[in-house]
């Protein structure tokens, strides 16, 4: 699939979705909004962003034979793993193989890297293999040692299938190594049964769920509560969404949860990024700080654990000349990964589109859009804007097709994100004016910039004749009115309840007969007509 050409699939469907509800009959208003689509401020250009390469780490084996992890690890930790297939060792990146060093030593973690790192792995690893390592036939007793916590429900149920590849798959059914369960809102009434009957080694669940399984006088709550006696790891997923009184509200459970489990909780949290401000120790020291805070327990800096990152690409930042050279070559065609991997074209994009240097190390670079890193490289080629952007759609997809097989994986020269970010057309906002004179506007303003005289109003519009009203609360009789406020479309409930003239209803202006009308509403005096 070409990601460009579904990029713009994309905004067109929206685009015509959008502009389908409403066929506004005023001329200005028309012109106001083709003009708004084609600014395309709806759906700003797109960034782009490679997927960084991480500097590998031992193997899932390795790790086992160097007694580092459970014997069993090697069989549950496999990539490409299925039912009908083993699947291969699976070797750790550098930050994933760190994180199990530090779980190890039984202290609590922050690990933040970017998106597509594996930050999963990072806790699920130690987490099984410590249960494995406790586990002892005759003596193991099923509770629930390790309490998993997503700020959304899609991401747990994510979570539960990729889990079961590796929990499940080659495993009899009841013979599973390690055993986990979903307990969310979606979970059934059957399901909780049967979750507290057979409590499962790690539970997956979102904050909301475990304050009401602490806080509810539910005979399968209170069974589940018992069950968890003795947790050993609190895992808190995308720590960075925990901000302000939701913060100070998980902060409290997760106090509770170690005062009614478990003082000596080993808490784990995965962040993407969390700082941005000061040099690589400052931001770490800000994460461990805010760590510390919600887990109610101090996260030394030295255990914020970041990427570490390496270039595939080989050779020098290119000259304009050699990269001009390189945006004329054929991309139509494979070449071979080697080859591909000292283009001039493939150093600069790793360079600008996928890494920076920052204190002596790789890190991410910033996101740019294709209209930017195009005007880059026509302003260091001297080429056309418009053929450069085309290169580069083609050349990222060729370097996305290109592929190295390597550790019995395959690994892509370049992937890469399009990052495409969509708003809501949201509301048309005017002022009280005949049409051509008056100000329109889409953001929402309360007044017209520079003049707060002139109120702004919400417009909706007819759908079968595309006529234009707002909706307002209104003070008075239709031809004296003594006050005028917009409303929202649906809002039919009085502001004031004692104010027995104020009335909802649509306000249209006359653009046959506009004899003006003083009228003073709350926040300034505006002229209008009324059609009687």
């Amino acid at each position: 699939m070409n990601v460009f050409e579904f990029r713009d699939y994309l905004i067109e469907a929206y685009s015509s979705f959008s502009q389908s509800f409403t066929k506004p009959e005023a001329k200005d208003i028309q012109t106001y909004l083709q003009c708004v689509y084609g600014q395309e401020l709806f759906w700003p250009a797109p960034l782009v962003q490679l997927n960084p390469s991480f500097v590998p780490s031992r193997t899932i084996e390795q790790l086992v034979e160097d007694r580092v992890l459970h014997r069993s690890c090697a069989h549950i930790f496999r990539s490409g793993k299925a039912d009908s297939d083993p699947g291969v060792t699976l070797r750790l990146h550098k930050h994933q193989e760190e994180a199990v060093l530090v779980a190890q030593r039984q202290e609590s973690y922050v690990l933040t890297t970017g998106t597509g790192s594996g930050k999963s792995l990072a806790y699920f690893i130690p987490i099984v293999n410590q249960i494995l390592r406790e586990r002892s036939p005759g003596t193991w007793k099923p509770r629930v040692r390790a309490i998993v916590i997503y700020p959304m429900n899609a991401l747990a149920n994510s979570q539960v299938e990729e889990l079961g590849r590796f929990l499940k798959s080659g495993y009899p059914l009841g013979a599973e190594p390690v055993t986990f369960a979903r307990y969310t809102g979606q979970t059934t009434s059957e399901e909780r049964e049967k979750i507290a009957k057979n409590p499962p080694d790690i539970l997956l669940t979102n904050f909301m769920m475990l304050e009401l399984m602490m806080t509810r006088q539910d005979e399968v709550d209170k069974t589940l509560v018992r069950a968890a006696n003795g947790l050993q790891f609190l895992v808190l997923d995308e720590l960075h969404t925990y901000r302000g009184r939701q913060g100070a509200d998980v902060a409290l459970l997760v106090r509770r949860v170690r005062a009614a489990f478990n003082l000596d909780l080993q808490c784990i949290g995965t962040s993407a990024t969390m700082a941005t401000e000061g040099s690589p120790e400052e931001r770490n020291a800000v994460v461990a700080q805010v760590a510390s805070a919600l887990f109610g327990a101090p996260v030394p800096v030295t255990n914020v654990i970041t990427e570490t990152l390496q270039r595939v690409t080989l050779g020098d930042l290119p000259s304009g000349e050699k990269l001009r050279s390189g945006l004329l070559d054929d991309f139509s065609a494979d070449v071979d990964y080697k080859i591909l991997c000292a283009h001039p074209l493939s150093i600069w994009v790793e360079l600008h589109l996928g890494l920076r240097e920052e204190a002596g190390k790789w890190v991410r670079a910033y996101p740019k859009t294709l209209q930017e890193a195009s005007l880059d490289l026509a302003g260091l080629t001297g080429l056309d804007l418009t053929f450069c952007l085309q290169r580069l759609k083609e050349f990222l997809l060729l370097a996305y097709r290109t592929q190295l097989e390597r550790n019995n994986a395959r690994s892509r020269l370049f992937a890469f994100r399009l990052h495409q970010f969509i708003s809501g057309a949201g509301d048309l906002f005017s002022t009280l004016e005949p049409a051509e004179k008056r100000y329109l506007d889409v953001h929402g303003q309360r007044f017209q910039p520079g003049d707060t005289s002139k109120r702004l109003f919400n417009l909706v519009f007819c759908r079968e004749c595309g006529q234009e009203y707002f909706p307002i609360w209104a003070e008075g009789t239709k031809n004296a009115l003594t006050g005028l406020k917009s409303r929202e479309l649906n809002d039919r409930h009085q502001e004031d309840q004692n104010n027995e003239d104020l009335k909802f209803g649509f306000l249209m202006l006359d653009p046959e007969n506009w004899s003006p009308i003083r009228v003073r509403s709350r926040s300034s005096s505006m002229t209008l007509s009324l059609r009687t």
